[in-house]
């Protein structure tokens, strides 16, 4: 297939975008850029002139353009989904990044225009397909037979000393707990393929090294209607360098999934394990797959676009799933947190 011409809103972390995926490897396969758009004058004038490509300071002005087939849009999620409304409005498709938006029924409401106008909208969390590693793990819940979904411990963590610079990041209320919106959420929505319908969800949440008035160190515990519970700690305050490690730890009926758990030794893969019981035997079984690097799925992204495939029913309920646990985690805060103090 020929690559998608793209136009690429939001250049701050859009730059990274850029960098790392766009100009190399599947990205510099699937997307040619062909114009660039950011609010800051400086950042359109300097990727202009190095891709050679039109810059514009207006989503307006981008989506006139008519050799755009659709949008890679990396603004911050603040309002995200009324620029993915103004985009699939002009007759074009997105790709953007975590987390969605911050409104659940603004999100809800934009999704379901996009099902409804056969717009493609893809998300790099959660991805429009199962990566490798989701893929195992749900082939073996269902061939082993694990049963009712019980519990979940989910970690990831890095290492951040940051200072505020205005961004959406200093924001507690745009940034609401911090490290489990910017950090927590890849583990959310790759939990949203096991553990479903959310009854009820308490934070915890500190600030130990950064110096933005927002958390640095945080866990959520989850209740699910079936009488599921887990947790998820996410953590800017942990120099290991078992960075990202997205560790899941997921408890069944019948048996137990594990990924990424314990001391990373082995390489680059990811490393999953079952344990589960068969004829009275305990049976524990090891795999890897490859890492998934930043989650981009660029080539269904290519594909979806030039079949005309639309969103999914299935696709826009997983993403609203990861949404409803972020809009009950605001609803949960304290304002006496002690966070912005």
């Amino acid at each position: 297939m020929n690559r998608i011409r793209v136009g690429v809103v939001g250049l701050n972390f859009g730059s990274w975008m850029i960098e790392h995926e766009l100009l190399v490897g599947e990205g510099a396969a699937c997307i040619e850029i062909v114009a660039v758009c950011d609010l800051q004058t400086d950042k359109v004038a300097f990727w202009s002139a190095r891709l050679a490509v039109p810059g514009y300071t207006n989503l307006h002005d981008i989506l006139q353009q008519s050799n755009i087939q659709a949008i890679a849009l990396f603004t911050g999620p603040v309002g995200r989904s009324l620029l993915i409304q103004q985009i699939i409005d002009s007759g074009r498709d997105v790709i953007t990044t975590k987390p969605f938006d911050g409104e659940l029924n603004v999100a809800q409401t934009v999704l379901h225009a996009a099902i409804a106008a056969r717009r493609v909208v893809h998300l790099n969390s959660p991805p429009p397909q199962m990566t490798p590693d989701i893929a195992q793990l749900h082939t073996w819940m269902t061939k082993y037979d694990l049963g009712r979904p019980i519990a979940y411990r989910a970690t990831t963590w890095c290492s951040y000393r940051e200072v505020p610079d205005g961004s959406w990041y200093d924001d507690p209320q745009r940034c609401p707990v911090a490290p489990i919106f910017r950090l927590g959420i890849y583990l959310i929505n790759d939990l949203s393929w096991f553990f479903t319908h959310v009854q009820d969800v308490s934070v915890m949440q500190s600030r130990v090294f950064t110096q933005r008035p927002t958390a640095d160190n945080a866990q959520l515990s989850v209740q699910y209607t079936n009488g599921a519970i887990g947790s998820v700690f996410a953590s800017f305050c942990i120099a290991d360098q078992q960075y990202y490690r997205c560790a899941l730890e997921m408890n069944f009926a019948n048996g137990t999934l594990y990924r990424n758990v314990g001391p990373f030794t082995l390489g680059s893969e990811v490393q999953l394990s079952l344990v589960t019981v068969q004829g009275g035997d305990q049976r524990i079984i090891n795999a890897q797959t490859p890492p998934q690097g930043a989650g981009y799925q660029w080539r269904a992204f290519q594909r979806a676009v030039w079949q005309s495939e639309g969103m999914t029913e299935a696709y826009a309920e997983r993403i609203l799933t990861g949404l409803q646990v972020i809009n009950a985690m605001q609803r949960a805060i304290s304002p006496e947190s002690g966070v912005c103090q």
